[in-house]
């Protein structure tokens, strides 16, 4: 018989699994509402790739349960959970990359980010964060709104945008701290999933290497007559 506390670690594995799926779910819906700096910088692709893994980890912790009920002598349950777990570590280390890589040239890539917003959100940012343009003065600046009107742009534009004493003038500084404190907080979460999903392949694997030999003393004991080795 498969002890407690094997069955107990896999059953706190198992709810820890099913806890990065709600977190991962609720998140993608929750990031979706309208709000202009984060819709920015999670795109409704990227949320939908974080629905998927939360999905998939819910799914794979109904398999669980599915498998734990079965019979003693039936592993195939445990198999398939441990085929679903690879794949869910497949789709954490998809994303988890995808993601981590993104940080490596934030500037760069959320100046893209930055030149296919429409006007009024990059007023919108400008009086947010009280800066003009993206690098500097004269990079996809809008001159409108509370911040930016013609006599601060142009005294901007005397400004070297390469001192960092002048760095909080231009949009790329407080978009890009976001933007990395955010992103740096999704791929260490999700790669952090990836922790639960080794321990339950692990459990899943003694819990099955544990029902294979009850099964098999029970032959034996079967073959004896049903006495036992004593």
């Amino acid at each position: 018989m498969v002890s407690r506390k094997l069955m107990g670690c896999f059953a706190f594995v198992d709810l820890c699994l099913v806890a990065a799926g709600a977190v991962a779910v609720a998140f993608s819906i929750i990031w979706r509402a309208p709000n202009i700096l984060m819709n920015m910088v999670l795109s409704s692709a990227d949320l939908t790739a974080g629905l998927v893994l939360g999905i998939a980890l819910l799914a794979t912790f109904v398999v669980s349960i599915i498998a734990v009920v079965q019979r003693n002598h039936v592993t195939i349950g445990f198999v398939i959970l441990n085929y679903c777990l690879i794949l869910d570590g497949l789709i954490v280390i998809v994303i988890g990359t995808f993601v981590w890589y993104f940080t490596l040239q934030e500037r760069v890539n959320f100046h893209k980010v930055w030149a296919d917003q429409p006007t009024q959100t990059r007023i919108t940012l400008q009086d947010q964060f009280k800066c003009c343009g993206y690098f500097d003065a004269t990079d996809l600046v809008e001159i409108a709104g509370t911040f930016c009107n013609q006599t601060q742009v142009d005294f901007l534009r005397t400004l070297d945008a390469a001192d960092d004493n002048n760095s909080h003038f231009f949009c790329v500084k407080p978009i890009t701290a976001f933007a990395d404190m955010t992103l740096n907080n999704v791929f260490t979460s999700v790669y952090g999933f990836m922790a639960i999903i080794i321990s339950l392949i692990l459990a899943s694997s003694c819990v099955v290497n544990k029902r294979k030999e009850d099964e098999r003393f029970k032959k034996i004991d079967a073959k004896r007559g049903g006495k036992g080795f004593v």
